[in-house]
């Protein structure tokens, strides 16, 4: 063997060991088996590959800690959680404390009181009313959206804040990297900039350098003042507000909230905006927010991060699921579900809960829809009813639990939202509007068509086997 050969031999040999390691560690990390099985698919199909690339995801992965750290030590100073708000939820809603609790001491944000909020089935009315609150502002306006596009929405909305920004009002719009980066030209922020508003870029595209480029900021959320918030599904394009078809009529949903609970929005919003930690003169942007006389309910927006190993969006969702005695309702444009998510759902509707999922009819991904359809016979048989939304798209993310605790906001029942995307939502608690929620899901079903077993068995075979492989591999899509 030559000098030559022996290297390549003991590089080789290293990288070998370096995957059986790794499937040890793998195999006994504290993750679940369906987010682990794609990555020791990968590396023994891949031998000499496959190890170095899961350390290299990995191990940048862990590079915005510092961030992450800083942030979360500073905000437990900003979001202290009202004594005598969490003595009253105590006392009106003793089933969801430990829910509450968790939120606030693994997410940060705390449950308030006396706000009130106002539910939009459309993304055309939702907008409708964001242009309406924009036009009040008086002292800051904070926009931040996955996908800013040119368009009737955009233009809009532009001129909006332009006024605003000339008249001194302090506005700024933060956008995905990915969502807006790779649609749009950065030239399209430039009028805006020209006239006073502040554009941020968040996690710019730089391919191949970092697989943070995995963690993009999903969060769709509008602050006024720090008394009003708008959060939800829509992002500013004009498919949003059905002005332009795409995937057919696109039904999306959001809240506008009034009240104290903005202020965590404001935070949010601010945490990634500076990175490295909130800016010192942070209470400029949290005014005195009257109590209100106004009983209804309790709300607490939180947000989710991949950053801090807790999937807080997929723990409310398992809670809730878990908890419900007569019904879930969801929204979802896509289900990709681990078998945490799959085994709630089927021993929820083996205990005589009726679960109803919506999903679309016309994706917006083709491989998002074949992943769907093959968790569905799983699902169907023990008593889930899926249904489509035949008119088109629903890109509405919701979850309804026995009509006394909703969320709605940017979070899907796929891996990216449970583990690689920054997400914001909203739990409602007793509120009013979660009569509207339920209302609206009821509408939608109308238009949606039931899948039955006999539609899962006939699909085409080609499907069947492209669905069983995509499967492997679902956390990495």
């Amino acid at each position: 063997m030559t000098a030559l050969g022996e290297k390549y031999y003991i590089i080789y040999f290293i990288l070998i060991i370096l995957d059986i390691v790794l499937v040890i560690f793998i195999t006994n990390k504290n993750e679940p088996s369906s987010y682990k099985m794609p990555w020791l698919v990968v590396i023994s199909v891949f031998p000499l590959m496959g190890g170095i690339l899961y350390l290299f995801i990995k191990m940048s992965q862990q590079q915005p800690t510092l961030a992450e750290t800083r942030f979360r030590t500073r905000a437990k100073k900003l979001l202290i959680q009202n004594d005598r708000t969490a003595e009253q939820f105590k006392l009106e809603y003793s089933d969801s404390v430990n829910l509450a609790n968790y939120i606030k001491d693994y997410g940060l944000y705390p449950l308030h009181y006396n706000n009130t909020a106002e539910y939009y089935p459309l993304g055309e009315m939702q907008f409708h009313a964001m242009k309406q609150e924009l036009e009040k502002a008086e002292k800051f306006i904070f926009i931040e959206s996955f996908i800013v596009t040119k368009g009737k929405m955009f233009s809009e909305l532009s001129e909006i804040l332009i006024r605003k920004a000339k008249s001194g009002v302090e506005v700024r719009i933060m956008y995905d990297g990915i969502g807006t980066g790779m649609l749009n030209s950065k030239r399209v922020f430039d009028k805006l900039i020209q006239n006073g508003v502040k554009c941020k870029e968040f996690n710019p595209f730089r391919p191949m350098l970092s697989s943070t480029q995995n963690n993009r900021d999903h969060r769709k959320i509008v602050v006024i003042d720090g008394k009003t918030a708008f959060s939800g599904g829509i992002n500013l394009a004009d498919e949003y507000i059905n002005h332009i078809d795409r995937f057919g009529h696109w039904k999306d949903t959001g809240i506008m909230i009034r009240g104290k609970a903005v202020r965590n929005y404001t935070i949010m919003f601010l945490a990634l905006w500076e990175p490295l930690g909130l800016p010192e003169k942070y209470s400029e942007y949290f005014p005195h927010v009257s109590a209100g006389s106004r009983k209804d309910g309790f709300i607490q927006p939180f947000s989710d991060s991949p950053l801090d190993d807790e999937p807080v969006g997929k723990s409310v969702y398992l809670e809730l699921i878990n908890n419900a005695r007569e019904y879930i309702c969801i929204t979802t444009p896509y289900l990709i579900l681990d078998e945490e998510i799959t085994n709630a759902l089927r021993f929820a509707a083996k205990k005589g809960v009726k679960v109803k999922i919506i999903t679309p009819h016309h994706p917006d991904k083709w491989y998002v829809y074949i992943l769907a359809w093959n968790n569905y016979p799983n699902l169907i048989e023990t008593g889930v009813e899926i249904y489509e939304y035949t008119p088109g798209f629903i890109h509405a993310k919701s979850l309804i639990a026995d009509g006394k605790t909703a969320v709605v906001g940017t979070i899907n029942f796929d891996y990216r939202s449970f583990y690689l995307h920054f997400e914001s939502a909203a739990v409602l608690y007793g509120c009013s509007v979660i009569d509207d929620i339920r209302k609206d899901f009821e509408e939608t079903l109308k238009l949606s068509q039931k899948i039955t077993m006999d539609d899962c068995r006939n699909r085409p075979v080609y499907m069947k086997i492209s669905g069983s492989i995509l499967n492997m591999f679902a956390p990495l899509l």
